[in-house]
């Protein structure tokens, strides 16, 4: 009656507000009725299928679940396409009753629009008309529930769509008072601080959204629920609704994109979330067939804890903006699985993604490649078969990352083009690195067959046995197993496009294992009456050429280190490169010493042949080690001067 007196009085425009959220709540109560429906039709087609779980959605909005489901459940067709289910009669009426209610701040506002929306409404209701009790026709179900794009043909759903936009606009209008930057209006005193709570999480990360429209706010106060409403960006059936109700929060969301709900879900992971589980529903005009999404969490807990959850909440939002845009983009650098992994973590760090599309997306870092590395990644490849998963992973993860410091800054586009491409050359000198590291296993098992080698002669020239055999099977097995690892490092090499020098280091490594193989074979057969002095003059060789696989191990591993930036590590790789030429030469003298006691000799052939073959095996291991000093040094200071 207080309202009847009110709007005979001309003065309706002060219900605006409570008119405006029983609308809201109307439209929620709406949507779920038509979406029983549809389920009901399709339920009454195929008996034997699931039936959706409404609980949530119900009590939020206010309707009876177990009602609803029986509608559903003992919904059938009969004769003439009519569906038939118990209670339909009372849904259509309550279908009306709706519209009416969202129709009613429309006439407050303006009676005009509220003329032509209820008649409208009274030529969508004729869809629902009764060919008997409980009865609807299935085509004009189907004809209600479609929301066919504006200027085509009218139905309930669609005067639902676009009476639900005009609610919006009058709450914007009407709204009573801002808190923290949301629409608000009939709040009490204890909606205030849950509100400021969300309000606080969407400010921390607005400003990732940069240009991008969306991320407004309504809050208002109905009956006993506080209720939120985000608009998130501006995706058709992208919403968020989060009603507060006794200590319990309930979060309902609906997407077109399943992947992105899911993700949604999970940077809420950190709080106790109910969540009911993704279910499918239809709406025609969405595209892609209709289909979206629908998820509902609840949360209980005391003040501290809902508000903690509300904050969250609010700051995930912005990472739902243009997310499937940039799932595409990056899943052709990364693959499908990392994608979202890139994005998750883009969200958890507080970076995100859309700085990332502002500044090209993917030409980002199609113009970094073909600027730093034009040679080493084709047209169209992907990141991880050339970096590697792990490599190409951390690369986009740094891209995202400096796209969001350079726009928040305030920074040129070209120094974030500047630096992607500096990030770039250096996760693929990394690879190179990789490869290094990898030539330092080669340059160990040398060292274990020359330590071997050395041990050898230095009990033959002891008077004691050597041990045969069992060196030659020895240097044997590790040679075959550094012949793996080589090919292994070629086939990485190219993956990566490695230079041809670090290629080249890896090859003339695996060439010296092989001389320490044949030495390790030649010493196996030294006669024990050899000369004395023969036996010092190899110890010597083996001793250098043991000193020769340590110089190799150390520059290899500083050389490894040199794309990080330490200066001290390029001194030590050219030292260690200096090194290997001053052993090299020091062999060659040894071995001339050998061979001018054996051409001096008068011991049987047997006994002076083997000892100068080593040697000559031992200087030629010495040559390749030296070889391996020179490329190393051509690698560092290739890089140094890059």
């Amino acid at each position: 009656m207080k309202t009847r007196i009110i709007e005979h009085l001309g003065q309706s425009d002060i219900l605006l507000p409570v008119l405006v959220a029983s609308a809201l709540a109307a439209n929620d109560r709406a949507k779920l009725r038509m979406s029983v429906l549809q389920a009901a039709a399709q339920h009454a087609r195929r008996p034997g299928g699931p039936v959706p779980d409404w609980a949530a959605e119900a009590r939020a909005a206010g309707l009876d679940a177990a009602a609803l489901r029986a509608l559903v459940v003992g919904a059938r067709t009969a004769a003439g396409d009519v569906l038939v289910a118990p209670g339909l009669d009372d849904l259509k009426r309550a279908l009306v009753a709706d519209g009416e209610a969202m129709i009613a701040p429309v006439a407050a506002a303006d009676a005009g629009a509220g003329t032509a929306a209820t008649a409208r409404l009274r030529h969508a209701a004729a869809d629902l008309d009764s060919p008997g009790p409980d009865q609807i026709g299935l085509a004009a179900l189907a004809h209600l529930t479609a929301a066919p794009h504006d200027g085509g043909d009218d139905t309930l759903h669609r005067l639902v769509m676009d009476l639900h936009r005009d609610i919006n606009r009058l709450a914007a209008a009407c709204a009573e008072e801002t808190v923290a930057g949301a629409r608000a209006h009939g709040l009490r005193d204890a909606d205030r601080p849950l509100v400021e709570a969300f309000m606080r999480g969407v400010a921390a990360t607005r400003g990732l959204k940069f240009d991008h429209p969306g991320l407004d706010t309504l809050a208002t106060r109905v009956g006993e629920r506080l209720v939120l409403q985000n608009d998130i960006g501006t995706t058709d059936a992208h919403v968020l609704v989060v009603a507060i109700e006794d200590g319990v929060v309930t979060v309902t969301y609906s997407d077109v994109h399943r992947p992105r709900a899911q993700f949604f879900t999970r940077l809420l992971d950190a709080h106790p979330v109910a969540w009911s589980g993704l279910s499918e529903a239809r709406a025609a005009g969405l595209g892609e067939g209709g289909a979206f999404y629908l998820v509902t969490g609840r949360l209980a807990g005391d003040g501290a804890a809902l508000a903690a959850f509300l904050e969250t909440l609010g700051a995930s939002l912005v990472f739902l903006i243009d997310w499937n845009r940039a799932r595409k983009v990056l899943r052709t650098l990364v693959g499908k699985g990392d994608a979202v992994r890139v994005l998750e973590r883009a969200a958890r760090a507080r970076v995100g993604h859309r700085a990332f599309l502002e500044l090209g997306g993917g030409e980002l870092i199609a113009a970094a490649v073909r600027h730093a590395a034009p040679t080493r990644i084709g047209f169209g490849e992907r990141l991880d078969a050339v970096l590697g998963r792990d490599a190409a992973f951390e690369f986009v993860e740094s891209v995202l990352r400096i796209a969001a410091e350079t726009l928040r800054a305030g920074r040129s586009v070209r120094l974030a083009n500047d630096a992607v491409e500096a990030e770039l050359v250096r996760h693929l000198d990394r690879g190179d690195s990789r490869l290094l590291a990898v030539a330092v296993r080669q340059a160990g098992l040398a060292r274990e067959i020359a330590v071997r080698i050395a041990a050898d002669i230095g009990e033959r020239a002891a008077g004691r046995p050597g041990s045969g055999a069992a060196l030659a099977a020895f240097a044997k097995r590790t040679e075959e197993k550094a012949d793996r690892i080589a090919l292994d490092t070629r086939m990485a090499a190219r993956r990566l496009n490695a230079g041809a020098t670090i290629t080249a280091i890896v090859d003339v490594i695996e060439d010296a294992i092989d001389e320490l193989e044949q030495a390790a074979f030649l010493a196996s057969l030294i006669d024990g009456e050899t000369a004395p002095e023969m036996l010092r003059a190899l110890g010597e060789l083996c001793v250098a050429v043991v000193d020769a696989t340590e110089a190799a191990v150390s520059g290899l591993d500083a050389a490894a280190d040199v794309p990080e930036g330490r200066r001290a590590d390029s001194d030590d790789a050219l030292a260690a490169a200096g090194r290997l030429a001053e052993i090299e030469r020091a062999c060659d003298a040894v071995e001339r010493t050998l061979t001018a006691l054996v051409l001096r000799g008068d011991g049987a052939a047997r006994m002076l042949i083997g000892p100068l073959e080593l040697a000559r095996a031992l200087e030629r291991a010495s040559d390749r080690f030296a070889r391996a000093g020179h490329l190393l040094r051509t690698h560092v200071l290739d890089h140094l001067s890059a």
